[in-house]
């Protein structure tokens, strides 16, 4: 018997694609048992290469933004540190200036009557105006802290003598019309005792407890132009313009003695040598020297050759400094009799006051170019006699003590070449002069 037995037909496509599926099929069960191994045996060196890629790209990558900080924190430059504060712009000419007691900060008085503090730095661009106090109706012609720095007092040519808060710039109290005449200088001799000197010459002494005067005296024929005190607070001195200077007991509360005549109006007065000299500038450049107990005349005197000696502040036993109309700042030491060297200048304007800062590192100044200016004064204490007569000596010329000194222009022309010609030839005689070279 003949059987037949059908296929099943499959065309060339169909062939084709079974094929490829079972090509497939082992290709994926190959590839499914032969990789799976490897993968187990690469992944976790290929995991470990991949992690320290990774930890070392992040290791490094802090590095690299701290780098990126760094350049950024170097791209801004940082503010500028400067030897001396920046100068200060006021509104109007200041009369006055003072410095607090312990503190950067500095008042002044100006034409309007307006007072004003600021805070001052040596950063650049932190100078900062704290307040500033309207409340007298004429120009105010001086301001004092209090030895605590939490008082400020100041005068005016209104007549009246206010007390204002440090902190705030507020009023605290006032004496109206504590002066029959303009009220020109002031000066706390201790927290609760106020002297001030008028226009008219009179001196007035205040117990500011009780807002009362307990000296009232009138000795001098023009105004009081400044006034002083010993460190026991027993003598009170006053310059005048009637060429003057006043000595007054402040314990007994009397007058004492007028000092004989001088040519032109006693500026300014000040105690140096620790109290055993007293020096008061006139309005004729001279300064006029008593010693301790002998005011009735001039020990020695000694002129600076300049228009006038209008403000004196003891910087050292020795050294002082001198500002003038011609607005030249001077270091000059007392006995020997020099002008050490130039401080700085308000160009072409006169210098209404100087002061020394409480760290005696700087001096401030104000003059009629509506400036606060500040100087170096931190190398005066170095500065020898000897030393400045070996390089005057040498070059001839007077020596400038700060970097601002010489300014935008040359500090010296005008100053240096007429005075300093007759300086050297009187420099003999003023060896002979100075008497008292020798004594403390």
């Amino acid at each position: 018997m003949l059987y037949v037995v059908t296929l099943p037909h499959f065309s060339v496509e169909e062939e084709t694609k079974q094929n490829n599926m079972a090509a497939s099929t082992e290709h994926v069960g190959l590839t499914s048992e032969e990789t799976d191994p490897a993968e187990s045996v690469q992944t976790e060196p290929a995991g470990t290469l991949k992690g320290s890629e990774t930890s070392e790209s992040e290791s490094e990558k802090p590095e690299q933004d701290d780098d990126d900080e760094e350049e950024d924190e170097e791209e801004p430059p940082g503010p500028k540190i400067r030897e001396t504060p920046q100068d200060i712009q006021l509104e109007a000419i200041a009369n006055t200036v003072a410095v607090h007691p312990s503190r950067d900060v500095l008042v002044c008085g100006d034409v309007d009557g307006d007072v004003y503090a600021f805070s001052y730095s040596c950063t650049e661009g932190e100078n900062r105006e704290l307040w500033s106090s309207g409340h007298h109706l004429k120009s105010c012609r001086q301001v004092r802290f209090s030895a605590d720095g939490l008082r400020l007092y100041s005068v005016s040519r209104d007549k009246a003598v206010h007390l204002l808060d440090v902190e705030r710039g507020q009023l605290v109290s006032r004496i109206r019309g504590a002066h029959g005449a303009p009220i020109n200088s002031l000066l706390l001799v201790d927290e609760n005792i106020l002297a001030t000197g008028d226009d008219g010459g009179t001196l007035k002494v205040w117990d500011m407890r009780k807002g009362t005067a307990f000296m009232d005296m009138k000795n001098h024929d023009d105004y009081i132009s400044d006034i002083t005190v010993d460190q026991n607070k027993r003598i009170l001195l006053t310059a005048s313009g009637d060429g003057t200077m006043g000595v007054f007991n402040l314990k007994r509360r009397r007058f004492e003695l007028l000092s004989e005549f001088q040519s032109g109006d006693l500026t300014s007065v000040a105690l140096m040598k620790r109290g055993k000299k007293v020096v008061c500038g006139s309005s004729e450049g001279t300064l006029y020297i008593f010693n301790w107990n002998g005011f009735g005349a001039t020990s020695d005197r000694f002129a600076v050759k300049a228009e006038s000696v209008d403000c004196i502040a003891p910087i050292t036993d020795n050294i002082m400094c001198t500002a003038s109309m011609d607005g030249y700042i001077r270091a000059v030491n007392l006995l020997p009799n020099r002008v050490v060297g130039c401080i700085g200048q308000h160009v072409g304007e006169p210098v209404e006051e100087i002061a020394k800062s409480w760290d005696s590192r700087f001096l401030l100044s104000c003059g009629h170019d509506q400036l606060v200016k500040f100087w170096d004064i931190s190398g005066l204490a170095k500065v020898t006699v000897n030393e400045y007569r070996k390089r005057k000596r040498k070059d001839g010329r007077m020596k400038s003590l700060t970097k601002k000194a010489l300014g935008d222009n040359d500090f010296f022309s005008g100053l240096v070449e007429e005075p300093e010609k007759k300086e050297e030839e009187e420099e003999e005689q003023e060896e002979e002069e100075d008497s008292d070279s020798g004594s403390d």
